[in-house]
């Protein structure tokens, strides 16, 4: 099975890597150079394998589409920072973009090729009380359950909710706002219980919210993603949870661990542990496609670490955190 990363270029990596990832013992080995492109910090996959990545071309800033093969297709760019973050709606041959430095919220087109165009953007206004808030930064922009288009602002708190056309133009349906200086990153939904779990980098947190559908969320609780000892620095970064809502997941930055949840019957959040990932900045992760494993990577040490995971527990052991991927700040399979 294949895992590929998506990096910075800054020191030493080139662009896209892929690996092997054995499902049985969760060694990583054979780290492979797949696409040179500048700073390809988030890849999204197509049914068909098509790639859809954080790019640059030019001095510009945007994203890039390959094909399966990871032959280059089309950038679509601007002047500015790239992309922070990249979907793929199948249903609407549509592809979101989050651009976190110029808070965009962008819509792209898929054409039969699977090139894209840009179909519309969003521009998000505002700040927030945290020094890191100083304007908007969209950070994460993908689909509802109900198949709205839902995006997180770190700059001004809030979670923004659109409706889309066929075309991918935008409509702004609802707004939540988060605890100010909160700093809004990443969200994910619970399968079948009409609940989200938010969290936030900032404050080191995540909100759990009652989802109503359209757009509108309800604060229930907030619980920390660090030990109670933690001093200094922290960063969230990522959140996952399993497909059968049980477990969830959460990365910290600065502590350098996974916060580890079961899900209750009220589908609030209870901690399981805080376990370290033996790197440093530890921004994306993923489970493997059978849940058995949860594999880490890491910004500043250049390191993959993989865990097993108790289907039944929801608790991590750690297998190894010694495969060299350079620059790494994120995992997913194809």
């Amino acid at each position: 099975m294949k895992l590929f990363f998506g990096t910075y270029t800054k020191r030493e990596s080139k662009g896209i890597y892929s690996a092997a990832f054995d499902t049985e013992t969760g060694q990583i080995t054979h780290l492979e150079l797949v696409a040179e492109e500048p700073n390809p910090t988030y890849l999204a996959f197509d049914k068909s394998g098509k790639l859809y990545s954080v790019g640059a071309e030019d001095g510009l800033g945007g994203i890039a589409a390959f094909k399966a093969d990871f032959t280059p297709l089309n950038h679509v760019v601007s002047e500015g920072a790239p992309l922070c973050y990249v979907a793929v709606d199948e249903a609407r041959d549509l592809v979101y973009g989050s651009n976190f430095h110029k808070g965009q919220l962008l819509v792209y087109k898929r054409l039969e090729d699977g090139s894209l165009e840009l179909a519309d953007v969003a521009q998000h206004e505002g700040s927030g009380p945290h020094e890191n808030q100083a304007s908007a930064h969209v950070h994460f922009s993908d689909l509802t359950p109900d198949k709205f288009l839902v995006s997180c602002d770190l700059g001004t708190d809030q979670v923004v909710t659109y409706s889309l056309s066929d075309e991918g133009k935008l409509t702004q349906l609802a707004s939540y706002s988060s605890a100010p200086g909160a700093g809004p990153r990443h969200i994910v939904f619970h399968p079948t219980a009409k609940i989200a779990y938010l969290i936030c980098e900032l404050n080191s947190t995540i909100e759990v919210l009652i989802y109503d559908g359209c757009g509108q969320f309800e604060l229930m609780q907030t619980i920390s993603t660090l030990p109670e000892d933690h001093t200094g620095f922290n960063g969230t970064a990522a959140i996952r949870i399993t497909k059968d809502g049980k477990f969830v997941y959460g990365s910290n930055r600065g502590n350098d661990s996974i916060a580890v949840y079961k899900t209750l019957g009220d589908a609030s959040l209870e901690l399981l542990e805080i376990i370290p990932t033996n790197g440093k900045t530890p921004r994306d992760f993923t489970l493997s496609p059978d849940e058995k494993h949860l594999i880490v990577v890491h910004q500043d040490s250049d390191n993959a670490t993989v865990f097993a995971r108790d289907t039944e527990s929801g608790r991590l052991t750690e297998l190894s955190h010694d495969f060299y991927v350079p620059e790494a700040v994120c995992v997913t399979f194809n």
